[in-house]
């Protein structure tokens, strides 16, 4: 294994807690992204948690792991996703994000961030049971009953807020980005024209690694 290769392993590794067999499914695919011109080391962490998989067959060892990808994504986002100013990016000087709702990634969120940054900036948890004015939130995941998930997304309506759902079905209660279960792994749909509307740019990167992008060329 060439040194170059055991770094990009070595990322993949700390992308997922637990460990996964992502760093263990063949020759690393950054040589091809690299060829369509894609910052490799960038985008390698998101690339490692699309080949995570499939989910073990115990429901509790596959709950463990499909909500430690979900925690880790939701910071993972970041550097794919512009918004409007820092101010809007790092309310309160931190990359907040905040979990609405169930919470099922509990302390897991806590764990995959500690540590960590984005842009220089702490990452602050915030969790809350519903949404009212501004939250003040860099990301938003939101879970529970879907009426519930809904009233909470249309009260940042507007605001540059990424939204995060959980297998959402209902387009009312569906964020920006909605997390689905394809073929035993995590994947995710990405609302482009929501994300706009909203003043959030998000870069052709990850709109490629969606399974479903809405509101984009693609």
């Amino acid at each position: 294994m060439s040194r170059r290769d055991r770094t990009q392993d070595g990322a993949c590794r700390r992308a997922v807690r637990p460990r996964s067999r992502c760093c263990q499914s063949g020759p690393p695919r950054t040589a091809i992204l690299a060829r369509r011109g894609w910052p490799s080391f960038a985008v390698w962490p998101l690339v490692c948690l699309l080949a995570t998989g499939p989910l073990p067959g115990s429901r509790a060892q596959g709950q463990s792991l499909e909500y430690a990808i979900k925690a880790t994504y939701l910071h993972k986002f970041a550097p794919f996703v512009d918004w409007p100013n820092p101010t809007t990016e790092f309310p309160d000087g931190a990359f907040t994000l905040c979990s609405v709702g169930d919470d099922p990634v509990g302390g897991l969120l806590d764990r995959v961030t500690a540590g960590e940054q984005v842009n220089n900036h702490p990452i602050v948890i915030r969790r809350l049971s519903s949404v009212s004015g501004d939250p003040r939130c860099s990301v938003m995941y939101l879970t529970g009953p879907p009426a519930q998930v809904a009233a909470n997304l249309q009260a940042v309506r507007g605001m540059p807020v990424l939204t995060v759902t959980d297998g959402a079905t209902d387009p009312a209660a569906t964020g920006i980005i909605n997390f689905v279960i394809e073929d035993g792994r995590v994947r995710f749909a990405i609302d482009n024209s929501t994300a706009e509307a909203d003043g959030l740019i998000i870069s052709s990167k990850l709109l490629s690694l969606a399974v479903h992008v809405t509101g984009s060329n693609r």
